[in-house]
């Protein structure tokens, strides 16, 4: 199987760095896996790598949609396996970074895609629930799902609403794996990670309220930002006076951190994750050429 590499962890903790740094030493290419960095127009708030970051390392499925469009876990599982392919035939390897968990699932094999048809009628009652509503309903129809799910997004809690009536739960069958896969997942104890999700925000914050109002002056509707992450939800709120800005910042800063814990407890789940310090590059690259047969370079 093609080997690839795959760096997870929560939101904020150094995952882009540490994929670069990577695939400098490897001869790679990243793939990113975040579900809004794949949209065109959406790079502040969704933290997206900026040409100086990438430091010359080509990067994939970026910008490769239009944010009034939904861009699927299929679309992704479509795309990103071609970018592995190309990737590989050029001789480099693939080193996959985001905190996307159910995309790095799908892509990888280990999680086949459910293929539940959208039910019109089940939709057009849902689109008339609340939040709180829409949550109910999930924890009560599929309690494990929604415990890794972003509960402030009505377009997943509906999907996953509409699975779970289907089928009785979101599956979470093992399915075949595709890939020789090296997990390394980013650890960082839950206060020094509150820390930097503050400081990242409010570093941010200034630039998120440029690109939302740009976005929606180019016809990108508040609605569509509620399902488009916390940052753009948030901000769209803000901008349509239905919070203070104090409690925009304070609301935004506490659901990053409530989302950072879903995104670990989803990567917990997988037993292969080999577990280090952002700060701890020279390991990375050392179970990176073990795990690829590279010999040691004598200095």
């Amino acid at each position: 199987m093609q080997k690839i590499i795959i760096i997870v962890g929560p939101t904020s903790s150094g995952k882009t760095a540490l994929a670069v740094t990577l695939a400098r030493a490897i001869s790679g290419e990243v793939i990113s896996a975040d579900s809004r960095q794949v949209y065109r127009g959406l790079d502040i708030g969704s933290g997206k790598v900026t040409k100086k970051e990438t430091r010359g390392i080509s990067h994939h499925l970026l910008d490769v949609a239009d944010p009034k469009k939904v861009y699927t876990a299929s679309d992704f599982v479509r795309d990103g396996r071609a970018a592995i392919a190309a990737i590989a035939a050029r001789g480099k390897v693939p080193v996959i970074a985001g905190g996307t968990g159910f995309y790095i699932d799908a892509l990888t094999g280990v999680m086949p895609l459910t293929e539940v048809p959208p039910n019109p009628e089940l939709r057009y009652k849902l689109a008339r629930c609340s939040l709180q509503q829409l949550r109910a309903k999930l924890k009560q129809l599929d309690p494990k799902r929604y415990k890794t799910i972003d509960t402030g997004n009505p377009a997943r809690l509906m999907r996953a609403i509409e699975i779970a009536t289907a089928l009785g739960s979101v599956p979470t069958a093992k399915g075949r794996k595709l890939y020789d896969t090296l997990f390394i997942g980013l650890a960082v104890p839950l206060e020094e990670l509150r820390r930097k999700i503050h400081t990242r925000l409010f570093a941010r914050i200034r630039g998120i309220e440029r690109e939302v109002k740009k976005l929606h002056a180019k016809g990108l509707s508040w609605k569509r930002m509620e399902a488009l992450g916390l940052e753009y939800r948030y901000m769209a709120r803000y901008l349509q006076k239905k919070i203070s800005r104090e409690d925009m910042t304070r609301e935004l800063e506490k659901e990053i951190v409530k989302y950072a814990k879903r995104q670990m407890t989803w990567f917990k789940r997988n037993r292969e994750v080999v577990w280090l310090s952002p700060r701890d590059a020279g390991k990375t690259i050392q179970l990176s050429k073990r795990f690829l047969g590279l010999r040691k370079k004598r200095v």
